[in-house]
């Protein structure tokens, strides 16, 4: 049998780009003709995170301003979303993620159904008792509650933050479960699948905290997304406060008469 090769790597990023010397045109421009360039040829695709300005620069041996008017440029023209310190996102044809909204799912069968591989960071994870949260839930006050807050990421980009709330009264099973994945797989391993979810969105403008988790350098519009979600015998099981960044994420709506 004979051996198989292993993959030849792709080069870096910065080798990607043609930049010369001996012409006129200024490099900005040459800069951003190269990104639309590889953008074109999906040697850039959709969702591939571009390096921050500052640090393009020092790769390419060219000032910042240079890779800052490029950025602009691009930006303007749709093909790159803003990412702050972390770099800028390819948008490129067709720049957001559409999801559907025609049956119930969790963030992570919504990331595969897109092609993106999903991953989370848990920020919280706690039992709590929270008098508010049990009015959302219409349960008595001394109710506990797992609150778990989340950043939901696809490919590695910081697509959401999350927090929600769990009846530990219906699904005590869920305190000491493994969170890493779908909370909603496991709620279903658990006895109690979720069946149907009262669910709205609403424009809102991210805090502080989570412009330094978007990458943001200032607060860009976002979709805050609530969601109640009830088990087979009508409880309600959860209740979660997600917010979507606006520049890479919308909902599809299917209507029929």
């Amino acid at each position: 049998m004979t051996a198989s090769r292993p993959p030849i790597p792709k080069p870096p990023f910065q080798e990607l780009l043609q930049l010369r010397s001996d012409t006129a045109k200024p490099l900005y421009q040459q800069l951003e003709n190269e990104l639309v360039r590889l953008i074109g040829d999906g040697i850039l695709p959709p969702g591939t995170t571009l390096p921050a300005e500052r640090q393009l620069a020092e790769r390419l041996s060219i000032s910042r301003t240079t890779v800052q008017r490029s950025y602009n440029a691009l930006r303007q023209r749709k093909m790159l979303s803003a990412q702050g310190r972390l770099g800028s996102i390819v948008q490129g044809p067709g720049p957001r993620l559409h999801s559907g909204m025609d049956r119930l799912k969790g963030f992570t069968e919504e990331m595969r159904e897109l092609g993106r591989e999903p991953s989370s960071q848990i920020l919280e994870r706690r039992v709590v008792k929270d008098r508010l949260i049990a009015s959302v839930f219409g349960e008595p006050s001394h109710t506990s509650f797992l609150k778990l807050a989340r950043i939901r990421s696809g490919d590695g980009v910081p697509m959401s933050r999350e927090i929600a709330w769990y009846n530990l009264g219906r699904v005590p099973g869920l305190e000491q479960a493994d969170l890493s994945g779908s909370v909603y797989a496991r709620l279903a391993g658990l006895g109690q699948p979720l069946v149907r979810c009262d669910q709205s969105i609403e424009a809102a403008a991210p805090t502080s905290e989570e412009c330094a988790i978007f990458g943001f350098e200032h607060p860009a519009p976002c979709l805050l997304i609530k969601r109640r979600s009830f088990c087979v015998d009508g409880g309600m099981l959860e209740y979660v406060e997600g917010l979507f960044r606006g520049d890479t994420y919308t909902y599809r709506l299917t209507l029929k008469v």
